[in-house]
């Protein structure tokens, strides 16, 4: 079981789901692009055995207010915003992909706030030679602002270069899980960022790019030990 909430941050209401103890070790989860707390589902539970998981939905996301503005600072700045509101002074981080990006920034640019950092074949801002072309909008309803996708893409074409020079200032014990060749994520960027962090691990589970929802069971042996010795 969890529950739901929502709280305000700088004048956008985020919504966030909650599961374990109120006193347990807090872990925050970060979706990639397009999904939102719910991709968290399958493996939560588990990881509230020994954590408070916080599983929130970004700006632009799920049941979050959709503002218009996505640049990566105002999402690292939001989950900065949502642990002070929360009374949260230092979590745990676990980011996939999109989710990772803003889990490192947040660990470069509030390093005090990370106890432990985990980023799911996320992939690594620099430059983008030839640029990614932003696809066209799918039809109907979804479940995210659009506005995200071709935001981020305009940030990963010409990424601050500061945001791999700072790789080096995260201070946080990191753990980077690559989904391995059949990850749309070149493996070689991973392995590059991985060896910027001072404290870092590299795994590979052998999923593509959904590890912790294609390989939930693996996941969760590598991630679960891994935060749980920062109790």
């Amino acid at each position: 079981m969890h529950t739901l909430d929502a709280v305000e941050v700088d004048g956008v209401e985020l919504t966030y789901r909650v599961w374990g103890r109120r006193e347990a070790p807090p872990v925050l989860l970060l979706a990639g692009l397009g999904a939102d707390g719910t991709d968290w589902l399958g493996i939560a539970p588990e990881l509230a055995r020994a954590l408070r998981v916080y599983a929130l939905d970004l700006r632009g996301h799920g049941a979050s207010d959709w503002p218009g503005d996505y640049a990566l600072e105002r999402l690292r700045d939001d989950v900065a915003g949502f642990l002070a509101a929360l009374g949260l002074p230092r979590v745990s981080v676990v980011g996939h992909s999109y989710g990772g990006v803003v889990g490192y920034l947040l660990a470069q640019r509030y390093p005090g706030l990370v106890e432990r950092l985990v980023i799911e074949d996320a992939p690594p801002l620099v430059p983008q030679d030839p640029p990614l072309e932003v696809p066209p909008r799918p039809e109907g309803r979804l479940a995210f602002d659009w506005a995200v996708k071709t935001q981020f893409i305009e940030q990963r074409n010409e990424p601050d270069p500061r945001w791999v020079e700072d790789m080096a200032a995260i201070t946080a014990p990191t753990l980077v899980i690559g989904g391995g060749p059949d990850s749309p994520m070149p493996q070689e960027l991973l392995a590059d960022m991985a060896g910027r962090i001072p404290d870092c691990r590299l795994v590979t589970i052998d999923a593509g790019h959904l590890v912790h929802e294609k390989r939930p069971e693996e996941f969760l042996a590598v991630v679960r030990p891994f935060l749980e010795a920062g109790e």
